[in-house]
């Protein structure tokens, strides 16, 4: 039987910053306490909270930014590698692997969905419309990539969509989000309302054929692009 190995201070600090994070007390995009604060919380020294900050800024969680203190960037580690691995994957192998999620992702959402997460993308969707008829790119893009990642959330698959979150980075193409913005809208074949009213109800074969014809229109864009 092999001896219990002691836990040092530095690694007690980096599970309870952690825990901060995962936990929504610290949520993405936010800033943490300043270093002197969490000396003083947490009853550690300065340099312990310091090797802990450092340990979790490599591991993608956290981000020190000049002058301006240190932001969360990620909710966990393995959210950050799988992004690391999309961002090296060939594109049309990353996109085949996406679309599958995405449909998927539509189907459990329809199965598995609570009232929190339909009123949460009811919240994105109508703040992608928002953004849309004031041709704020940035805002469409936030609201377009929460209404997506909070159908994977409703699947309440947590591998599934830790997968799908590692997509975020190409979800945000600033080409690709202009083109979604600028598109005419069609209300009779726009996928993003039927996909919520699909979910909303239940309808996991009616969520699947939205999300198909989503990806269809992705399809024609990229076509579109490279001609």
């Amino acid at each position: 039987m092999e001896r219990v190995a002691r836990t040092s201070i530095v690694d007690v600090v980096i599970a309870r910053l952690r825990d901060e994070i995962r936990n929504g007390n610290w949520p993405v995009g936010t800033k943490i306490p300043t270093e002197a604060t969490l000396v003083d919380v947490l009853g550690v020294s300065r340099p312990s909270v310091r090797e802990a900050v450092r340990s979790l800024v490599q591991a993608g969680l956290l981000e020190s930014r000049q002058g301006d203190g240190t932001y969360v960037v990620a909710e966990d580690e393995t959210t950050v590698a799988l992004q690391r691995v999309v961002d090296a994957a060939d594109r049309a192998e990353a996109q085949l692997v996406r679309h599958t999620l995405e449909v998927l992702a539509a189907r459990e959402a329809a199965t598995h969905r609570s009232k929190a997460d339909v009123d949460a993308l009811r919240v994105a969707l109508q703040g992608r419309r928002t953004a849309k008829a004031k041709a704020d790119l940035d805002a469409f893009i936030d609201h377009d990539v929460a209404f997506h990642i909070g159908v994977a959330r409703a699947s309440h698959n947590v591998l599934l969509l830790d997968f799908y979150r590692s997509f975020e980075g190409a979800m945000r193409d600033p080409a690709h989000g202009a083109f979604c913005m600028s598109a005419p809208e069609d209300p009779h074949r726009d996928f993003h309302n039927d996909l919520f009213h699909a979910i909303q109800r239940g309808d996991h074969g009616a969520a699947t054929r939205a999300a198909i014809y989503g990806l269809d229109v992705h399809e024609r864009h990229l076509h579109a692009v490279g001609s």
